[in-house]
């Protein structure tokens, strides 16, 4: 009797495999937008819930509090930036890094075609806009140093969030932090076009854009497993069925079904993660030894220490 009771629970687990599901609440970087396009597909397609999870997906309120709320335990995942990360744990955050979203940066320095900036060796005497100080200043710095320029070349201006807006009124001659899927974008519907430097070809480390963290208690959970699991699937779906995942992205968020949304969706696939569990150690490390020898952190601890593959 036991025998069969334990067949019908599997039977109707399999059924409803919701009616098994494990919470699991990530909280992400900023509203949902393209970038978190393999998490909108995983929900919406049933990718978590074939493993068991029931994910709840909440946009932040303020951006810099994800990781310092799991941190605290009071959410299971964060998205959260891989400069950042290693930055948070300098701070003190019990945070590890255990899957990746977007694997390789999206930050660029943006200056229109038609202005003043040809090249980066023409930044020399200009005014570059900007959101936020921390890493931004640090790949500004190193972009223009392999055009023989110091900080003392530029002048900062803080244009808060306003980056496109004040490089088309050319309030500025270049903003930095603007980001190759968006920004670019949102120059091109407005009319202009833009010029793109990219900071991997400029000086700065290759690096995750957007990666998943977890508290340091709780990298053994089974959950993250399957979690990562099924964002691999998800990601291999989106790559090969563009036009169907589009439809469950607009499906789960239908208030993104504009230009700017679906021309970022086209330029951010290729940045997914294809293979979100994989951790490349060394480059890792390499970009640890950058931002201590651009005084971002003190220490450069072992990178198991805040990075794992936990699958």
């Amino acid at each position: 009797m036991i025998r069969l009771a334990l067949a019908f629970a599997a039977l109707l687990i399999a059924a409803n495999p919701s009616a098994a599901a494990e919470k699991l609440v990530v909280l992400l970087d900023w509203y949902v937008n393209p970038d978190h396009a393999p998490l909108v597909v995983a929900k919406e397609g049933g990718f978590f819930a074939r493993h068991g999870l029931d994910v709840e997906l909440i946009a932040p309120a303020d951006p810099s509090q994800p990781p310092r709320l799991v941190a605290a335990k009071q959410g299971d995942v964060a998205v959260t930036y891989q400069p950042e990360l290693h930055q948070q744990v300098a701070a003190g955050l019990p945070l590890v890094r255990f899957a990746t979203l977007i694997d390789t940066p999206l930050n660029t320095l943006i200056a229109l075609k038609d202005g003043p900036v040809k090249d980066l060796k023409d930044l020399k005497g200009k005014k570059v806009g900007y959101s936020v100080t921390g890493f931004e200043d640090t790949l500004l710095l190193a972009m223009m140093e392999t055009a023989g320029l110091t900080r003392d070349d530029v002048e900062l201006i803080n244009v808060n969030f306003a980056l496109t807006q004040s490089l088309l009124a050319k309030q500025v001659d270049a903003v930095v932090g603007g980001y190759r899927n968006f920004e670019a974008t949102q120059i091109r519907l407005a009319g202009g076009e833009a010029k793109v430097f990219f900071p991997e070809e400029n000086g700065v480390p290759m690096y995750d854009e957007l990666v998943f963290v977890a508290h340091k208690d709780t990298i053994g959970d089974d959950r993250l497993k399957r979690f990562v699991a099924a964002l691999e699937e998800a990601t291999t779906f989106l790559l090969n069925h563009d036009a169907e995942t589009f439809a469950l992205y607009l499906k789960g968020h239908p208030d993104l079904n504009d230009e700017l949304n679906t021309r970022a969706w086209a330029d951010t696939r290729a940045r997914f993660a294809k293979n979100p569990g994989a951790l490349d150690a060394r480059r890792y490390a390499r970009f640890a030894e950058f931002l201590k020898a651009r005084g971002m952190i003190k220490e450069t601890p072992a990178v198991g220490t805040y990075a794992v593959d936990v699958r």
